[in-house]
């Protein structure tokens, strides 16, 4: 195999244009195409007609509305958490942070469904207990302020793994300078530990509102119903009444979305400016505060959070799939399994959807791993001047909101493909591409720790014994990233199997994945069935989540996320 003409270098001459092809093809000329679509909409005039629609600046309103207070939610809810989870001596850390992570890893529709179904006057579990409202009463989560609260619930675990690295990073230095001074457990809080923490916080309110802006599952569950529009049910919404306009509109309005994203960026480094704290140090050790006889109040009011957004809302989901139908009041003589039967046995659709989630999600997976470990390789090992750039385009299509990602991939496959004049527009291929653009970068991420803690020597020694790549590749460097590699297969399926916001606008008749299914029978009136096939769901999470758990020992560290 041809090796590079430079000595200090080990790759192969053809592994730099493969990686530049990857990231050229799954980030930059999608992208490109929708900011070419969006510019050249904007210099024809299509821009003053959209932006003289009061129904737009109503969805901008309501998604930043929406979005800065689900912020604020998820703020308060993780950043509770990661401070009392990770600064004071409480009990069972490991199984409260496991659970805490749970709501975020659940696709957002079934969070909403679970929800719906756990408040108002047809709710099958308050009927069983007999605390339901009266028929008649409002739906109190078909709202501003419901979807607020459900972007809170689900973002909040973002907020606790970025302010709880960075309180994982404390130097123990400061906080027993100051112990050593005569300061209090809240001063030390309050002077010395809350302020080092701000850029995590920070950084996690800003991740949490980008995500907010984003999503889909939510306000389409819970806002379309009361004609509350964000611009990515906006944009869905202008799909399904197609005109001849709709391509350029929709680029538009997933430019603004990228724009709100940003902007939303920019603030938190503003907020953050004149703030660089430097520390200096040991680190990594937590400081605890004891909580004395005040711990049995913050364990309860943890326990008490976790039990009012996760237990109540999956026993409400259950409770609603084993009701006859929507509405109907739980009781032993009431309870049945046909929704079960119906989706599993008797549906096509929902069969369908099974199929094709799975073998996306594999495929996905284990496509990705394959290009993920030579680009790993290559920007780990490799000495381009390219590579911090290479690396920064491969995170970006997962930063952008999924609805951004499939406008993109809509507007570059929407003609057949030049010289071998293919078409993929509305079958199963283009949502499997949009999958490898979307997740990549969460393929990409454990192998590269991976590739950082094996030590070069190693490799250096099979070249000079005369192993060629491909051998040191398959003799070596894949055997001792292998666990790396089996938590990235894990993530990859656990995410693309739920997944929502790209395939909302991607799929066609035979192309449904779960969460298209569990939308469509939602939106077509078939509570108790779009809930029985959320509970599958959650159940098929939480496995594979247990699964990265009994792996977490063998892992680099954070490529499990609610490990420390």
């Amino acid at each position: 195999m041809a090796q590079s003409g430079n000595r200090g270098n080990s790759q192969p001459r053809w592994l730099f244009p493969f990686v530049v092809t990857v990231i050229f093809c799954l980030s930059v000329l999608p992208l490109g195409r929708l900011a070419a679509t969006g510019i050249a909409s904007a210099m024809q005039g299509g821009a003053r007609q959209l932006l003289s629609d009061p129904a737009l600046w109503q969805a901008v309103y309501d998604t930043l509305t929406t979005s800065f207070f689900g912020m604020i939610a998820a703020v308060l809810l993780g950043g509770g958490f990661a401070l009392l989870l990770t600064l004071f001596d409480i009990r069972g850390k490991a199984v409260l942070g496991f659970l805490f992570m749970l709501p975020t890893m659940i696709p957002p529709q079934v969070t909403a469904l679970a929800w719906i179904g756990m408040t108002g006057p047809s709710s099958a579990l308050l009927k069983a207990v007999g605390l339901a409202p009266p028929l008649g009463s409002p739906q109190p989560l078909y709202s501003v302020g419901g979807i607020a609260l459900l972007y809170g619930v689900q973002n909040a675990a973002l907020v606790y793994l970025s302010l709880r690295a960075g309180l994982l990073a404390l130097p123990r230095d400061a906080v027993e300078a100051a112990r050593l001074s005569g300061a209090s457990s809240w001063q030390v809080l309050k002077d010395v530990v809350l302020p080092l923490s701000l850029p995590g916080l920070a950084a996690g309110a800003a991740i949490a509102f980008v995500s907010c802006v984003g999503n889909f599952g939510i306000p389409a569950i819970l806002g379309i119903p009361a004609s509350i529009y964000t611009l990515p049910t906006l944009i869905y919404s202008k799909f399904a009444a197609f005109g001849p306009g709709t391509f350029a509109d929709v680029s538009l309005l997933s430019g603004m979305i990228a724009i709100l994203s940003i902007v939303g960026l920019t603030v938190e480094e503003r907020v953050l400016r004149g703030r660089d704290y430097r520390v200096i140090g040991l680190s990594g050790q937590v400081a605890v505060f004891r909580l004395g006889p005040w711990r049995w109040v913050a364990e309860m009011a943890l326990w008490l959070t976790i039990f009012v957004i996760l237990v109540m809302p999956l026993t409400a989901l259950v409770a609603s799939s084993l009701a006859p139908a929507y509405g109907v009041p739980l009781s032993p003589a009431t309870v049945t399994i046909k929704a079960y039967e119906e989706i599993l046995f008797r549906q096509a659709v929902t069969r369908t959807a099974f199929t094709n989630s799975i073998t996306l999600s594999l495929a996905t997976a284990f496509g990705l791993l394959v290009v993920t470990v030579l680009t790993g390789y290559f920007l780990v090992r490799g000495r381009s001047r390219f590579a911090p750039v290479l690396s920064a385009l491969a995170e970006i299509p997962y930063a952008l909101p999924g609805i951004v990602l499939a406008v993109a991939f809509i507007l570059l496959f929407a003609a057949p493909i030049p010289i071998v004049g293919i078409s993929i527009y509305g079958t199963i291929w283009i949502i499997l591409i949009a999958y490898f653009s979307s997740f990549f970068a969460v393929s990409l991420k454990p192998v590269v720790s991976a590739f950082r803690q094996l030590d070069p020597s190693l490799e250096e020694a099979a070249r000079l014994s005369g192993a060629g790549f491909g051998r040191r590749l398959a003799d070596i460097l894949v055997p001792l990233v292998a666990p790396a590699a089996g938590a990235s297969v894990i993530l990859v399926f656990l995410i693309a199997c739920n997944e929502l916001t790209v395939s909302a606008l991607l799929w066609s008749a035979g192309t449904q994945t779960l969460g298209v299914a569990i939308y469509n029978l939602d939106d077509s009136g078939s509570f108790n069935l779009a809930a029985a096939l959320s509970v599958l769901v959650v159940i098929m999470v939480v496995v594979m989540m247990l699964a990265l758990e009994l792996m977490a020992k063998r892992l680099p560290k954070g490529v499990v996320p609610w490990r420390s």
